[in-house]
């Protein structure tokens, strides 16, 4: 292969629109895969076959040997600490404090992390965090819950734990196999990247994503003991959205108000990936330019047509369609989705 051409853009259309006033200033192409857990197409909109880097977008999947390896019941963990082994989250002070929590009951401390500290990137956090902390730990990071995911399995599997996010060590040998068991995508090394957590990271086609959740929504084609751990991940993101992500984030809202009825998961670089347990589909999208704002309008805009005539819909389409304000706090504008993405479901 040459990993080369898998950057190039193959013509995705527009599918959001920004406005300003009357005016359409800026628009977002993006790719969006729609399928059910045997692969039968539900929506195809542009390259859905291109690997694309899932980043964040796959953590839930990431953490399927957090669960069966039997750490999170050794540990006594719940569904908070399961929602923070698949998160996104803002560095508030209850994810960093759980995430150091999960460290202490493995007997380990925020050293072991080796995702790197960084500031909140949410500017209320970031203010918050100015005025309490001399500078973020590790603990703060938006991937420390993964991590510490990735170190209570190590400690409970009886790995040792220094380097544990370096390819090749047995923890992420095992996320490795579980991301092409679940997606069904190989996961080759010249489509090996770093994540920004320092973990490697695989480019694979959008279509195997978006089975790869479905799969986990309905848990066909899975192992027994896979099916029921990526059943109570599910069930553990949706009863704790805020541990997944963080105060009025995109996750955070979709989920509380889809009530334990949509899964949804941001990723870096405009990539999203989300599922809908009660239909058996899952669904994974990308922004061809990163931008989050277009693939939080993206995911909420596909999940409000999947779900068309349900008043959750009504909650979505709003969601879809957010308001641009000026810094005096009056409306100047709004994003939307193009008519290349709406009416696309049938």
């Amino acid at each position: 292969m040459n990993p080369a051409k898998y950057g190039e853009n193959m013509g995705n259309p527009v599918l959001v629109e920004v406005l300003r006033g009357n005016v359409v200033e800026s628009r977002h192409r993006g790719a969006i895969a729609v399928f059910d857990a045997d692969g039968g197409q539900v929506m195809g909109i542009g390259d859905i076959d291109r690997p694309v880097f899932p980043r964040s977008a796959v953590k839930a999947i990431q953490a399927l040997p957090f669960v069966e390896s039997g750490a999170v019941d050794a540990f006594g963990f719940g569904n908070r600490e399961i929602a923070l082994a698949c998160a996104s989250h803002s560095g508030e002070r209850q994810h960093a404090a759980l995430a150091t929590a999960m460290l202490e009951r493995a007997g380990l401390d925020v050293t072991a992390l080796e995702c790197g500290a960084h500031w909140a990137f949410q500017e209320d956090v970031l203010i918050e965090q100015a005025r309490s902390l001399s500078a973020p730990t590790a603990a703060h990071n938006n991937c420390s819950g993964k991590h510490a995911g990735f170190l209570c399995t190590c400690a409970h599997l009886g790995h040792d734990p220094r380097g544990y996010a370096a390819l090749g060590h047995p923890a992420q040998d095992v996320v490795k196999a579980a991301m092409e068991d679940v997606t069904g995508a190989a996961h080759e090394s010249d489509l090996c990247g770093t994540d920004g957590c320092s973990i490697p990271t695989y480019a694979v086609p959008l279509r195997a994503l978006a089975q790869g959740f479905a799969r986990m929504a309905t848990g066909t084609g899975l192992a027994q003991e896979r099916a029921e751990a990526a059943r109570r991940i599910f069930a553990a993101c949706m009863a704790e959205p805020f541990y997944v992500a963080g105060t009025a984030r995109s996750d955070t809202r979709m989920m509380e108000a889809g009530e334990g009825r949509i899964f949804t998961k941001t990723g870096a670089e405009g990539v999203f990936c989300a599922a809908i347990p009660e239909k058996g589909i899952g669904i994974a999208l990308k922004c061809d330019d990163g931008a989050t704002r277009a693939a939080e309008v993206m995911v909420a805009q596909v999940l409000a047509q999947l779900l068309e005539g349900d008043t959750l819909a009504e909650t979505l389409n709003e969601m879809a369609r957010p308001v641009l304000t000026s810094r005096r706090g009056f409306e100047v504008g709004a994003l939307r989705p193009s008519d290349n993405l709406t009416g696309r479901v049938r």
